[in-house]
């Protein structure tokens, strides 16, 4: 999700109200099922419809048709390769952008190559004091098409059509950040996860020495395995491989659990 402004003034705190959204700070019972404490604010804009009335039609809607010839999806949780790759799954509790739960279960898949590939960026970040922590990663379709049927008119830009499918679908794209091994806590990045602003651009030549040399960290041991960083979000990479595999439709609970 991307919904870009100019943060720190009063220009886009008008822009938020004037557009719906709203800066929403949770409360400590808002703090994910893995246990990363999280404090910070976060975005969330009024639905164009309640997502309880969308989310039956998504789900009784199609994905598109795809030539292809394509892999065979091989889904796996991430956690299962390593317990020390952490959670803070935000869209399977409310600290999101449409302010409610998307994902049945905090979970975390990848098709299994782009898996790999994330398990050493871990070991090889884990020299350096740090680990993974997994904010998204394989996005059912029909939440897709969720984002887009509550999203205004307006701010199409900034979500993914579900026409064309994302590579969150194809299981071959991932939202993440760096924590400490010795605290367990996230890091400080140049931006917030998903916050819409020029910050948030891997590019980005502000915030302190030490927020940008963590930034670019991830990004470099990421891309040595293969992935790509988006250009205007630092905690978004997309696998290599990703148009290799067709969009996928399955939500978590009928996954299973794959080593």
């Amino acid at each position: 999700m991307r919904i870009r402004a100019a943060l720190g003034s009063v220009v886009w705190l008008s822009a938020c109200c004037a557009s719906g959204l709203n800066l929403s700070v949770p409360s400590a019972a808002a703090a994910p099922a893995t246990g990363v404490a999280n404090s910070e604010p976060y975005y969330q804009m009024t639905p164009v419809h309640p997502v309880a009335e969308l989310l039956p039609l998504a789900l009784a809607a199609t994905p598109p048709h795809e030539a292809g010839p394509f892999r065979e999806a091989d889904l796996v949780e991430l956690q299962g390769l390593d317990s020390s790759i952490r959670l803070d799954i935000r869209y399977a509790g409310t600290r999101n952008f449409l302010g409610v739960a998307l994902y049945s279960q905090a979970r975390a898949f990848l098709q299994r190559p782009a898996a790999l590939a994330l398990l050493r960026v871990q070991k090889s970040l884990a020299a350096d004091g740090y680990g993974l922590l997994i904010h998204d990663a394989y996005r059912p379709w029909y939440v897709t098409k969720i984002f887009w049927d509550a999203t205004p008119v307006a701010q199409h830009g900034f979500v993914a059509d579900p026409a064309e499918g994302s590579r969150h679908n194809r299981g071959c794209a991932v939202d993440l950040t760096l924590y400490r091994l010795d605290t367990g806590k996230p890091v400080a990045m140049p931006s917030l996860y998903d916050e819409a602003s020029e910050r948030a651009y891997p590019s980005y030549r502000g915030g302190t020495a030490d927020q940008r040399r963590l930034r670019d960290l991830l990004r470099a041991r990421m891309e040595a395995e293969g992935y790509t960083v988006d250009d205007m979000e630092w905690w978004h990479f997309d696998y290599r491989d990703w148009n290799q595999y067709a969009i996928q439709n399955r939500r978590f609970e009928d996954l299973g659990t794959k080593p």
